[in-house]
């Protein structure tokens, strides 16, 4: 999966809690690269270990979690720095100024007793050698950019006098205060309706024209991941199971996840009477994963290899990789 510009290479991750009840394999064996100036997709359900690869890029995995393997690899002026081996003093610098991150409930992430404006600013003043009324004044060129009206009069009011999208947005401008190299969006459009969120996605993709900024946006929608993504990753059971250009992916999908992931979408000039197809069984529990390729419980398309060995990630096709015996030699319906 090699990029000839990459700004993150992941390379084989691995993140674990370790609980009373045993060891929780969260990510295992990730490895991703994210473009400079791209977009990378990473779907799955819900338990497979797409936040919390995020969270180690950041570093921000509490106890009893720790990153138990693998590299985080950050170019920076012309070489690469391992972020999973950095201190937290050194790794403070990092993030926030050349890595931010925006979360699911901007509300849970925004403190209510302190102004957005005083919030944005301590940001700014965290990462950048300048005063009060240099920080306010940014925060609200950043309020503005991200089409907050009378961002004069907004930046001296509280997180409950926003709308959920405003609060968003917000975020965003916090986010973007330092002008980071990589910005993580972990399900940015999951508590808003249908056309806030195409504003917050159409806002998302002129602010990377702007910046020219990576993202790695995390969601379980595949309409986002059509529209903002470069590259996409599908993730399952903390393993990337298929890998692709966004375009080969939907077209081509090769692993068998991926394809019912697709089939089990909604799609407008269905019969009402035609049934929503669904993935059979749940996510397996980190504690318990099969034998074989963890997908084998709910795949229709198994066979004895399945439930003995694990596949490796091969490449199939030119930069489309998959995590499946028999990808690219199934016959789907």
């Amino acid at each position: 999966m090699a990029v000839s510009d990459p700004l993150i290479t992941i390379d084989r991750l691995k993140t674990h809690f370790f609980t009373d009840d045993g060891v929780v394999k969260a990510v295992d064996d990730v490895s991703l690269t994210i473009p400079k100036g791209k977009t990378l997709g990473l779907v799955g359900e819900s338990g497979c270990g797409k936040s919390v690869t995020a969270l180690s890029v950041i570093r921000l995995i509490s106890p009893p979690g720790k990153i138990a393997g693998g590299r985080i690899l950050m170019q920076s002026n012309g070489k690469a720095v391992d972020l999973a081996e950095l201190s937290e003093s050194e790794m403070r610098k990092i993030r926030g100024g050349k890595i931010s991150m925006i979360f699911q409930e901007p509300m849970t992430s925004l403190n209510p007793v302190f102004t957005v404006g005083a919030q944005i600013m301590e940001a700014i003043q965290l990462h950048q050698d300048v005063n009060r009324a240099e920080a306010r004044r940014r925060a609200i060129e950043m309020l503005d950019k991200v089409r907050i009206p009378v961002p004069e009069q907004r930046i001296d009011e509280y997180p409950h006098q926003f709308s959920g999208g405003m609060r968003q947005r917000a975020m965003i401008a916090m986010a973007l205060s330092c002008n980071p190299q990589l910005l993580i969006a972990d399900e940015p459009t999951t508590a808003l309706d249908v056309t806030t969120q195409a504003q917050i996605l159409e806002l998302l993709r002129g602010l990377q024209a702007d910046f020219g900024m990576s993202i790695l946006i995390i969601t379980h929608d595949l309409g986002i991941v059509a529209e903002m993504a470069d590259d996409v990753a599908v993730m399952y059971a903390s393993k990337v199971v298929e890998y692709a250009p966004v375009q080969e992916l939907f077209e081509h999908p090769l692993h068998p996840y991926t394809h019912l992931l697709f089939k089990s979408r909604p799609e407008l000039g269905k019969a009402k009477t035609e049934k929503l197809r669904t993935i059979q069984g749940m996510v397996p529990s980190p504690l318990r994963f099969p034998p074989g390729c963890k997908f084998h419980p709910r795949c229709p398309y198994q066979q004895e290899i399945c439930r003995r060995e694990e596949p490796e990630l091969r490449e199939v096709r030119p930069g489309h990789w998959a995590r499946c015996h028999f990808a690219g030699e199934l016959n789907y319906d």
